[in-house]
């Protein structure tokens, strides 16, 4: 249902509203008099009397100091040590869909290891016709693919199982990134030692010291796999597996295993903890379900968000977020500025793209009074994200991964937003 309440803004409405609120356009959140004249235009600025940098000055190229906010964050109390951790991308202050590396989240089981090209190695083994061993160079000679996928840890929004928490979309939604993957089809490897036919299953193995290893079953490995090397057109960071990693689209983050040395055909999953006493998802009753390795479609509003909050007065306001599904792409996004009691359909950046993050906007006249702002993404396989409450008939509250309820954010008459639930 389409929120009639909520015009979208157009040019003349935007300029209507400048007027309306002072004679001229607002800048800095506040309106100035037409009479009154504005220095920033008036007067020469000190960057317009002299010469800026060369082009030496920054060999590799980093954010002005004037978005030194725009940053990484971990949530201090959340584990035990910071080797061990995650880090949350700041999803509030970005746009488009594409995450810089820079500023992707990262996930360690014993911190980011420095290994060298010139060291690696990668070894298949187990159920093959001949075991190989690849040096990263042996890689690069291989026809390879680019392809944009999300990575998502499982336990992305995993603290709002029991209720409202973390207060910020980088924090409840954060561990998620949208990049760029240069690599190779595992497909086109396992090919080239040639899997017998009674194998049915991969393992794949990490070279860090926490031997992060999980289960694949052959069927994806041959389907859509890459073995990376790059990412957003340069070399994996440290903290990303360089300089190899696996991509596992639309499946949890743990699947994508980092500075991957092994993997081993097999004829059934191994069963190891990351996909046992970890990654499996624990039912009302204490049952755990096992193998939900996709990620079902999921959307958040990042602006207005408590991080991103709205800093002018009534009018034109534009309502973003994001949306992904691990089971195909985004069609649609609604957006609700009354807790789901109406909605209206954003618009999508562009034609949602298999198993990668779309961008929507929503572009009303906001009159000033609170909103408890909801989004809802439906997916190319019909599925539809469900509220929180639906998530818990079902799995109960001792779940952590695969929270994929609907958010909601209230947001007060100064435009500042909270992280609440409504019932």
């Amino acid at each position: 249902m389409t929120d009639k309440s909520q015009p979208s803004t157009t040019r003349r409405g935007f300029l209507k509203a400048g007027i309306a609120t002072g004679g001229a356009i607002a800048t800095g959140g506040a309106a100035h008099a037409a009479q009154e004249p504005d220095p920033l235009i008036t007067e020469v600025q000190p960057w317009a009397q002299g010469l800026g940098d060369g082009v030496d000055a920054v060999p590799y190229g980093l954010p002005i100091e004037y978005e030194d906010d725009v940053i990484r964050r971990n949530v201090e109390w959340l584990t035990a040590d910071t080797i061990s951790s995650i880090n949350f991308t700041p999803i509030h202050a970005l746009d488009g869909t594409i995450t810089p590396q820079g500023c992707a989240f990262e996930r360690h089981h014993s911190g980011a290891i420095e290994l060298r090209k010139e060291d690696y190695r990668l070894m298949i083994n187990g159920l093959v016709d001949q075991p190989l061993i690849f040096t990263y160079a042996d890689l690069e000679r291989f026809p390879r693919e680019n392809r944009v996928y999300f990575c998502e840890c499982a336990a992305n929004s995993g603290m709002e199982w029991a209720g409202a928490q973390l207060n910020g979309a980088q924090f409840t939604h954060g561990m998620i990134h949208n990049m760029e993957y240069s690599g190779v089809p595992l497909r086109t490897l396992l090919e080239e030692a040639g899997v017998k036919p009674e194998g049915k299953w991969v393992y794949v193995e990490g070279a860090d010291a926490s031997s992060n290893g999980r289960s694949i079953p052959l069927e994806k490995a041959m389907d859509d796999v890459l073995v990376a090397f790059k990412a957003n057109g340069e070399a994996l960071r440290k903290e990303h597996g360089y300089p190899v990693r696996l991509v596992v689209p639309g499946w949890e983050g743990n699947m994508w295993v980092k500075w991957l040395r092994r993997i081993e055909v097999t004829t059934q999953a191994i069963e190891s903890r990351e996909e046992t006493s970890k990654y499996t998802d624990t039912l009302e009753d204490g049952t755990s379900r096992k193998w939900t390795w996709e990620m079902d479609a999921k959307s958040v509003i990042t602006s207005p968000s408590p991080q991103s909050p709205i800093k002018h007065g009534p009018g034109p306001l534009v309502i973003t977020g994001l949306a992904w599904s691990g089971r195909g792409s985004i069609t649609r996004v609604d957006v609700s500025t009354d807790g789901g009691k109406t909605w209206a359909t954003a618009r999508l950046a562009q034609e949602g793209q298999d198993k990668a993050l779309s961008r929507f906007y929503l572009d009303i006249t906001w009159d000033g009074s609170e909103m408890f702002l909801q989004s809802r993404a439906m997916d190319s396989t019909g599925y539809v994200q469900p509220t929180k409450d639906q998530l818990r008939e079902v799995r109960g509250l001792n779940s952590i991964y695969h929270n994929n309820g609907i958010q909601t954010w209230w947001v007060n008459a100064k435009g500042e937003a909270e992280n609440v639930e409504i019932s």
